[in-house]
């Protein structure tokens, strides 16, 4: 870039580059409708989650991820959305946040962003060891989930650390002069802290691609391991009835089309904000032309709407993936739980399909002492008759109970295993 190129800050005419106030009435629009949506969605699932997991119907380390996914998501759209629309949409050049203020924010929403990421591969990654690892994952105990979460966030603060330093409240000030020629004031990063905040971009958006490539390594084995499985669950598994393995088939196909969802989401909503920093720090805003800072201005409302859009997703691709989720959270909204326990909800259909298997059995008992009945009505005593009928009928009883202690003892073993609806 040649000095002919560099302007001074005399010659640049910042509100020149401001959105026009169509554009900003549609952000203003669409961030709100992003806001509330995000808010419900997450709060909801926090809710839905506690609730299939009293019902048992998901285990408790993949609510404790869901839950602390949900809670970054939250704190992302709460910190930043209202930051967004004032100091980024309407008033981009006549910032008047504090010093200190500026500081907490960049922290704060840094932090948030990451422990999103880092919770979304903390998540794939108990699941990678569930599905790849099972004798691993049993054998690690109870206390690999609150390390997982623990480690996500501790992360993602070490990551965001940095900024507390180089950011901060600055004017523009040209390359070859020493203060800002304007009376402006942006919440930016600091010139005298340029390598500091440079280095802590590229850092992060390495730890970006790190996720984004183990995530999707995990995914893959994931999708392998379930496909085999669900080839081999064609003619059932130990014995058990074919039924049993389309349903187990069910759940293994919602789990790859979550996967594979998640994966998508972070790469299609986190890159075009991270090439909006990688801009940030390619180049000090010293150096920046009119028409490199136009790009920037255009490219920045855009990648903050697929930004945030990743936070409000999550909801979604569950709802999407699991159709018990699904359930209960139109029931939250509608605040009206009719969700039964797990295994109430097995022992009600065990009682149904023992008694809709029953049906034809007992018509043809029936069917089969009125023919009896009929051909030797007069070969046979009134009370022989009636000694055969009730015979039937004891009969029909003894075969009634057998198949409910059968069903009992199926729902016994079914009931030990782990519930086959978790996300």
């Amino acid at each position: 870039m040649s000095d002919e190129e560099i302007e001074t800050g005399e010659e640049k005419d910042w509100r020149q580059l401001e959105p026009n106030y169509p554009i900003k009435i549609f952000l203003t629009v669409f961030y709100s409708l992003i806001l509330v949506t995000g808010i419900v969605g997450n709060s909801v699932t926090i809710r839905v989650t506690q609730v299939l997991k009293r019902n048992g119907y998901l285990q408790k380390n993949v609510t404790d991820h869901m839950v602390s996914l949900a809670c970054s998501d939250l704190l992302v759209l709460l910190i930043g959305m209202p930051v967004e629309l004032y100091s980024a949409i309407w008033f981009p050049f006549s910032s008047t946040s504090g010093n200190v203020s500026c500081k907490i924010y960049n922290f704060l929403f840094e932090a948030c962003s990451y422990a999103t990421i880092l919770n979304v591969a903390t998540l794939s990654f108990e699941r990678y060891v569930a599905i790849c690892h099972p004798f691993r994952f049993k054998a690690l105990g109870g206390k690999r989930t609150s390390a997982l979460i623990t480690f996500a966030w501790l992360v993602s603060v070490l990551v965001a650390l940095p900024l507390l330093v180089a950011t901060g409240t600055q004017g523009h000030i040209p390359i070859k002069s020493d203060m800002p020629v304007q009376n402006l004031t942006f919440c930016t990063n600091l010139r005298e802290r340029w390598v500091m905040y440079r280095v802590s971009i590229f850092v992060a958006f390495i730890v970006y691609m790190i996720v984004l490539i183990c995530v999707a390594i995990m995914c893959r084995a994931m999708i392998l391991v379930l496909r085999k499985s669900m080839g081999s669950l064609d003619g059932g598994i130990d014995g058990k009835p074919k039924h049993e393995s389309s349903r187990v088939k069910m759940a293994r196909k919602q789990t790859i089309l979550f996967l594979g969802l998640i994966v998508g989401s972070l790469m299609v909503c986190w890159l075009p904000n991270q090439i909006r920093r990688l801009m940030m720090a390619a180049v000090p805003k010293s150096r920046w032309t009119t028409s490199f800072f136009h790009s920037y201005v255009t490219l920045h409302p855009v990648s903050d709407s697929f930004f945030y859009l990743s936070s409000v997703i999550n909801p979604f691709l569950y709802n999407l993936s699991s159709r018990q989720f699904r359930e209960v959270f139109v029931q939250v909204l509608r605040c009206h739980l009719t969700i039964e326990h797990v295994n109430k909800r097995t022992l009600h259909s065990s009682n149904a399909a023992s008694a809709r298997s029953l049906r034809p059995l007992l018509k043809s008992l029936r069917r089969n002492n009125t023919n009896r009945n009929t051909n030797g009505q007069d070969k046979t005593s009134p009370t022989f008759t009636t000694f055969q009928s009730d015979s039937g009928v004891a009969s029909d009883t003894q075969m009634s109970l057998s198949l409910t202690e059968q069903s009992n003892v199926v729902l016994r073993t079914e009931t030990d295993d782990p519930p086959d609806s978790e996300i």
